[in-house]
């Protein structure tokens, strides 16, 4: 997977060649952006780009948000506004046409972030003078939330629109809208944090900040993940609208990552900072506000589908590459529209695009099923072994592979802009949703007629539910349902409850789930170590928890020469002698030492010492420190020969070990952009 940037020559923000602040989607092919003097108004069809209004001289845009387009499959009536908020302490409600229908004074100072809720029934307002207010849609000021000493640079409603997230310096602060609840609040970055995303679908929390790294965070405030510290200070997150991708911008880079933090593409556009970025409303592209004058626009390529033998590619919008691993048999599926989402399995390829539906068999490529789409933007495809189920903004809707709609399930207070993959589950009979109003509730339905299970009555636990899973085999009356649990715990009970109460088993912590996934990452982790492909096995381990591992892959990376990193591979592999040979041929003589030391081959690491004349103190220093943690004294009788005479003077051995890693950096410095990570002991 990777991102397809498009970057004009010339910017068309002209007027005042300044940065351009923010960025938003009114469709998935048209975008509005501010700069400090006008709004612009992109079509993605045409390719043409025209101002939409020119801004009052006292007006300089700081944050743009839409209003929501509809909520529960009902379009909004306010659709076609925006609210932008700007460094004068207002914040503007703006028409799709430019018409300013009101400005609302707010905050003192700038208002740094607006944020309408997801039902569009409040909008939150943060600023420089610390201060957090809600407000009505038609703008009248409700309550101020928060009030703190410090600008708060970011805020993000909660999915259920009852907390606001917002930064406060290095802490986010997760505070209910309720007076008197709890407030969650904790220590996230080591800088000043600029940008915070809360995605309503996965319920994970994005942050970026001027320590330059980004995390992940449950609701919790759990780290899920952390990058490295890069080069530049994080200026902007945004999840996409599913939960399962989210981009970051600095200076001159932007990067996209799935949930877990996994980077799949790097990019480095000419763009100066990237000071704010909005997903379409699709999640295949996103549009990026950069601080040189320009618009990016990225697309997402490259996604893959794998069932069996057969893998599938988006190689372009519109097209697919089919290819038969067992053959080499290659096929190319064109679609009329953009490609959207795509599911393959049980012999099915399922691909809904912005208009149509298309439903391939894997044994025939050339005449798909097709059916229009009613809302056109599906956000979540799942199958089972005799339908599939769609989810769009006005419902979930079960089709047989013929292409026939077999039911439409409903509950009350659905939100089908909330559900994924883990909080929805199919089975050939049976299709589970997890409430989002009350996450402690899962509603079962038969599939063929879209009616509740049995007696009705949903399956309730004593916990917050995250993650659910029917099985796919057996009887239909011997359907059971696994799920976890906030608490990590996994359950398991039956689906079929008719007056009695079924018992809901305990059974172990969550990483019993997926054990046979486990065994095959392993047996990949082990296969890439191998074949010396070190991207695959850091992938492999990631996926099987191996923290360590993946860490220390992570370190070989940073290595500053060609010969080190291939000197910690084989050692990687537990071939420590090649790994020795190799950085002694390479004349990388202490590197070689060290490596004996770290695996207390004290014995071979002053052989090495003594026989080239250099580091023997080092040597004598790192043995008499690890004698002297576990209260031990020399014994060895060749250790308390050298030691004779010699004072260990660490500053010495320090200063001693910069300049080999100096010498070691020299010598790579044909090698561009490497930078070493060997740290010091003491």
């Amino acid at each position: 997977m990777r991102l397809k940037t498009s970057l004009l020559k010339e910017p068309k923000h002209i007027l005042c060649f300044e940065l351009v602040s923010c960025v938003g989607w009114t469709t998935a092919d048209e975008l509005y952006s501010c700069s400090e003097d006008q709004i612009m108004k992109w079509n993605l069809l045409t390719g043409d780009a025209t101002q939409v209004v020119k801004l009052p001289d006292d007006i300089y845009p700081i944050d743009l948000h839409w209003f929501p387009k509809s909520v529960g499959g009902k379009r909004q009536t306010q659709a076609e506004n925006f609210v932008l908020t700007s460094s004068d302490g207002k914040f503007h409600l703006i028409s799709k046409s430019g018409r300013v229908e009101k400005s609302v004074e707010a905050h003192c100072g700038a208002v740094l972030a607006g944020r309408w809720n997801y039902e569009g029934t409040a909008l939150v307002t943060v600023g420089e003078d610390g201060q957090i207010k809600i407000w009505s849609k038609s703008g009248m000021l409700r309550s101020t939330l928060a009030q703190q000493g410090t600008p708060i640079y970011s805020v993000a409603w909660g999915p259920d629109s009852e907390k606001i997230l917002y930064t406060s310096g290095k802490q986010l602060i997760i505070k209910p809208l309720q007076p008197n609840a709890k407030i969650l609040q904790w220590k996230a970055h080591d800088g000043i944090i600029l940008k915070v995303d809360w995605n309503s679908v996965n319920d994970l929390i994005l942050s970026g900040g001027e320590d330059c790294k980004y995390k992940v965070w449950d609701s919790y405030g759990r780290l899920l993940y952390s990058s490295q510290s890069h080069e530049y200070p994080i200026t902007s997150v945004a999840w996409a609208v599913d939960g399962e991708l989210f981009a970051v911008g600095s200076f001159h880079t932007l990067r996209l990552c799935d949930k877990t933090g996994w980077c799949y593409a790097l990019e480095k556009p000419n763009t100066g900072s990237l000071f704010n970025i909005a997903w379409s409303l699709d999640g295949t592209q996103l549009a990026g506000a950069c601080g040189n004058g320009h618009v990016i626009f990225a697309h997402v390529v490259e996604q893959r589908w794998v069932w069996k033998n057969f893998e599938i590619t988006l190689t372009k919008r519109r097209t697919m590459e089919v290819r038969n691993v067992l053959n080499d048999a290659v096929d190319l599926l064109e679609f009329r529209d953009r490609v959207i989402k795509a599911s393959l399995n049980y012999g099915h390829l399922v691909v809904s695009t912005s208009l149509q539906c298309y439903i391939f068999s894997t044994k025939n490529w050339n005449t798909p099923l097709i059916f229009d789409l009613k809302e056109g933007t599906v956000s979540l495809i799942l199958q089972a072994e005799r339908h599939f189920l769609l989810v769009d903004g006005g419902g979930i809707y079960l089709y047989s592979y013929e292409g026939r709609l077999i039911s439409s399930p409903k509950f009350p207070g659905m939100r089908t802009d909330i559900l994924n993959a883990q909080t929805v589950s199919l089975s050939n009979d049976t299709l589970a949703v997890r409430d989002k109003s009350d996450e402690k509730v899962i509603y079962l339905f038969e599939t063929l007629s879209g009616k509740p299970l049995g007696d009705g009555k949903p399956l309730s636990h004593k916990t917050e539910i995250l993650e659910i899973a029917l099985d796919q085999k057996g009887l239909t009356n011997e359907r059971k349902i696994a799920f976890v649990d906030k608490n990590r715990d996994l359950y398991i009970t039956s689906v079929k409850r008719f007056g009695k109460e079924q018992k809901v088993i305990k059974i172990g912590k969550e990483k019993l789930l997926g054990s046979c996934d486990q065994t095959l990452w392993a047996c990949l982790a082990a296969m890439a170590v191998a074949s010396k492909d070190m991207d695959t096995a850091e992938t492999a381990y990631s996926s099987i928890g191996e923290i360590d591992k993946v860490q220390y892959i992570s370190s070989i990376k940073d290595l500053p020469s060609k010969e080190s990193k291939l000197a910690h591979i084989l050692l990687f592999s537990g071939s420590i002698q090649d790994a020795e040979m190799l950085l002694l041929q390479a004349g990388l003589v202490y590197q070689a030492i060290q490596v004996n030391i770290n695996l207390y081959n004290w014995e071979r690491a002053l052989e090495l010492a003594v026989k080239h004349k250099t580091h023997v103190d080092t040597v004598l220093a790192y043995r008499q420190k690890f004698l002297d943690d576990f209260g031990k004294k020399e014994t060895n009788q060749r250790f308390l020969q050298y030691a004779e005479g010699l004072e260990v003077n660490w500053d010495k051995i320090k200063a001693k070990i910069e300049l080999e890693i100096a010498k070691e950096r020299e010598r790579a410095a044909a090698t561009p952009a490497v930078r070493a990570s060997v740290t010091v002991q003491r």
